[in-house]
């Protein structure tokens, strides 16, 4: 007895296999790596909803705390007006000095401080003393000292930001790989080159932390300047819009001034993980 053969189907070269298991995999791909900004986009989104519903539904008052429509509304009017963009230049080129000043003095500062013992034991008081003390109990002396112009303003930025820095840099210059100082010292490399070649590529992923702890503390720092010693700013707008009951205004500018932080955080985040990547995989 023959058994007849049942003839494979044979697939067409242009026809796509499981191509619903082949998208479900590179959608359960996607969601996975973007899963902790998808959380927080998500967390951002309730938290307004939950505001907007409050204000409509007459369980908060939005003529003191205004609402999300309304703050949007209030953004569209200050970007389309203009009125905006000296107050944001004001702030950007104060943080920018700032910033320049901290990192160009802070890793040399911390690096020279990581190294030598002896001046790392004399200046650890005085660094404790200042990153203690707020900055803002000085503000009245600086207005004493140099008035109430961007001099000042820059100082209390440069004071708030550099600190953060040089403590991150010093410790990581303090916990570096034995193994590159004997081989260093093997080779007889001088100081000035240990720093630059071995110390500061060693040191990057504490210098990057250094940076973004710094970029925060120098933007409240630079707000709170513009507050007391200012005429223009971010900061000046704000005290001067809740001076004025302009509420959607004054949210408006905070709104502003949170993204300027969550977009300077971005970039230095992006920097991390385009350069210091061989940290973690050790």
């Amino acid at each position: 007895m023959s058994t007849a053969m049942q003839p494979e189907t044979a697939a067409r070269p242009d026809e796509p296999r499981n191509p619903p298991v082949a998208e479900s995999r590179s959608l359960s791909t996607w969601l996975e790596r973007h899963r902790s900004g998808l959380l927080g986009f998500a967390g951002i989104v309730v938290v307004l909803v939950i505001w907007q519903v409050s204000t409509g539904t007459g369980l908060a008052d939005p003529s003191f705390s205004s609402n999300p429509l309304r703050i949007a509304k209030a953004e569209a009017d200050l970007f389309r007006t203009g009125e905006i963009y000296p107050y944001l230049k004001a702030s950007g080129l104060e943080m920018l000095w700032g910033l320049l000043i901290i990192i160009i003095a802070g890793i040399p500062i911390g690096l020279i401080r990581g190294r030598s013992r002896v001046l790392h034991d004399l200046t650890e008081p005085w660094v404790n003393i200042l990153y203690s003390t707020p900055y803002v109990i000085v503000i009245p002396i600086l207005i004493f000292w140099s008035g109430i112009g961007n001099t000042s303003r820059i100082v209390v930025i440069v004071w708030a930001g550099i600190l953060p820095l040089v403590i991150n840099v010093t410790t990581g210059v303090r916990n570096l790989d034995r193994d590159y100082i004997r081989v260093a010292t093997v080779f007889c490399t001088p100081r000035l080159t240990f720093l630059r070649s071995v110390a500061l590529p060693a040191t990057l992923p504490y210098i990057l932390a250094g940076v973004r702890l710094a970029i925060g503390r120098a933007l409240v720092g630079a707000i709170v300047a513009e507050l007391f010693l200012g005429n223009n700013g971010l900061g000046y707008y704000v005290q001067n819009s809740t001076t004025n009951s302009n509420i959607d205004g004054a949210m408006a500018g905070v709104v502003i001034i949170a993204v300027v932080a969550l977009l300077l955080n971005w970039g230095v985040r992006l920097i991390e993980r385009r350069f210091t990547h061989w940290a973690e995989a050790q």
